[in-house]
């Protein structure tokens, strides 16, 4: 059980909270750890308010300000228990206290924390000075006959809802735009305030979203029923985009779905060309037949014309019964061959014969059998070069050639990449059971950047990792997706040999101008070992683990450096 004694003690020195904020001028970049930062003018927000109320009415602004200042409150609380979650509870629940005033909000005063998490209790007075939202409402409108620090609010439950980790509202219980000398707010958990259902509906999705919505799909399906022909919703789902690059590759297979015309899927490996020749299948009117997949690279060369077309029994050692192939199981249907150049030189005659006549023969068989079957061929090689190497069928490659599709990879569609983020995000969630508040900013970031080598494949494991990896109710951040000891090549590896985050190239650019001031000012590499060794050891309040781990050492490696710190300089 964890109580505030009666009298609360002193905020530590908001120096470890300050030294997580840089500005990167250069760059155009403010970042509080891995969330970016805004530096904009109060002003502005008092306009955007009034905005609000305009557009939408009191109540609905206010619900929305709330909102806003929750999901605000929740990322403050993640940096809270990262840099001080080796302190007493409530000076670490108290760094929101501190983080308000540092981004200029507020500065708050507490009076009263009473925390019990075991019991899931909760009791917090706190007073407010230099409210931001009081200022601007003062400036526009005056006084007021209800309490206006509607973002504050929001903010206070969100940070302490995410800090504690079960559901905390707020009242502003006086307020200076009413009178008051100074606003002031309590703190319990949703289920002892007799108004809760009242007050939690302004945390709630505001309707008129939920209305915008809902006349939106309405559109959409209007539009659905003037087209001739839409992708099934398969390839909607599993290939998500938006990008030109994406439309384009959509409007092509439309055209493929409505003709009989044999398909090639051209482009890198994990673009998701299965994804698109599913989607291919399911929009033709071949939807109600089978959709055979083979990867052609995993059968072995000896096997592959029975895989394909079948085997009679006693065709070969080991044929003790005869069997259909997959193109039989596909009549009616689609076929897809992933990886069609690997097909050895018979089975690629075999397949040309297909083509041209529509019918096979098992191996070992001397009866024909008619076969009606939609090819969608891929491969991630250049075709016309393995037929100038005479690795393929120039005739074979002619007759797959029909239709071609070049799948983007993935660095050619970035604007898709957020889309695709969601929908992994929203699968590995309710794979792990688990649920993660998004991907911090830099980590977005970086994976816009990325050149993607491994295409949307990539992409995917990459989530995956990032999910389990995260701890639940958390954001996914950069040392999530790349670790450095599973990944110690990778290009975006941002976890050093000694297990610190090492510097993405905002952060070089940052610390090169860094570095370049301090020997400017004439500061030596020993004073600045001496400097960081004492923040860090103030960070951790003098824990040489803590401070140890801060600095990216070794327990011993940092002990050795304080003794050798003690010890008198040497004269000559």
């Amino acid at each position: 059980m964890n109580t505030a004694p009666t009298t609360l003690p002193p905020l530590p020195d908001a120096g470890d909270l300050i030294s997580q904020i840089r500005f990167c001028h250069e760059q155009g970049e403010i970042w509080l750890q891995e969330d970016r930062m805004l530096l904009i003018h109060a002003g502005d927000m008092g306009i955007l308010r009034d905005e609000l109320i305009t557009a939408m009415g009191i109540e609905r602004a206010r619900g929305f300000l709330m909102r806003f200042g929750y999901q605000a409150g929740q990322r403050d609380a993640e940096v809270a228990r990262r840099v001080r979650g080796h302190m007493d509870p409530i000076q670490a629940f108290l760094a929101g206290v501190q983080l308000h005033a540092i981004e200029g909000i507020v500065q708050v005063i507490p009076k009263v924390v009473r925390i019990n998490a075991e019991q899931q209790d909760f009791y917090g007075e706190f007073e407010w000075h230099g409210s931001y939202e009081v200022d601007q409402h003062r400036q526009r409108h005056g006084s007021s006959d209800f309490p206006v620090c509607w973002t504050l609010l929001g903010y206070a439950s969100g940070y302490t809802s995410a800090f504690l980790g079960f559901p905390i509202l707020y009242k502003e219980v006086q307020c200076c735009a009413m009178g008051h000398d100074h606003c002031a707010i309590v703190g319990k958990p949703l289920n002892q305030w007799e108004d809760a259902d009242q007050m939690q509906r302004f945390l709630q999705p505001d309707h008129l979203a939920e209305e915008l919505m809902s006349l939106q799909r309405q559109v959409s399906c209007l539009k659905a029923r003037f087209r001739d022909t839409e992708l099934d919703a398969d390839l909607l789902t599993n290939s998500v985009g938006r990008s030109e690059a994406f439309r384009q590759v959509c409007q092509l297979i439309r055209k493929a779905s409505q003709s009989r015309a044999t398909v090639l899927l051209l482009g890198e490996t994990g673009v998701g060309k299965e994804v698109v020749a599913r989607g291919l299948h399911h929009a033709s009117d071949r939807a109600s037949k089978p959709f055979i997949a083979v990867n052609c690279a995993c059968i072995p060369p000896d096997l592959i014309e029975a895989e394909l077309f079948g085997v009679e029994k006693g065709a070969f050692t080991g044929a003790t019964v005869s069997r259909e192939g997959r193109f039989e199981r596909a009549n009616g249907g689609t076929i897809f061959l992933d990886e069609v150049i690997e097909l050895s030189p018979r089975a690629q005659a075999t397949l040309l014969r297909v083509l041209q006549e529509s019918e096979l023969e098992r191996v070992g068989d001397n009866r024909t059998r008619s076969i009606d079957v939609r090819v969608v061929a891929a491969t991630n090689e250049n075709l016309e070069q393995a037929v100038r190497e005479g690795r393929f069928r120039a005739d074979l490659f002619f007759r797959l050639n029909v239709f071609p599709v070049r799948i983007p990879p993935l660095r050619e569609r970035s604007d898709d990449i957020p889309l695709l983020v969601e929908h992994f995000l929203r699968k590995y969630q309710d794979l792990y059971g688990k649920r993660v508040n998004g991907l911090s900013d830099r980590a977005t970031q970086a994976l816009i950047r990325y050149k993607w080598p491994g295409n949307i494949r990539e992409l995917e494991n990459m989530i995956e990792r990032g999910v389990i990896l995260a701890d639940n109710g958390t954001t996914i951040e950069l040392c999530n997706l790349f670790p450095s000891l599973m990944e110690p090549s990778h290009p975006l590896n941002v976890i050093g040999q000694n297990g610190t985050l090492a510097a993405s190239s905002t952060d070089l650019i940052c610390r090169q101008s860094h570095a370049r001031e301090l020997l400017r000012k004439g500061i030596s590499l020993d004073d600045m070992e001496k400097q960081m060794i004492e923040e860090a050891m103030a960070q951790s309040d003098n824990n040489i683990t803590h401070a140890a781990r801060l600095l990216g050492l070794t327990r011993p490696a940092l002990a050795y450096r304080l003794k050798k710190l003690e010890e008198p300089p040497q004269t000559e």
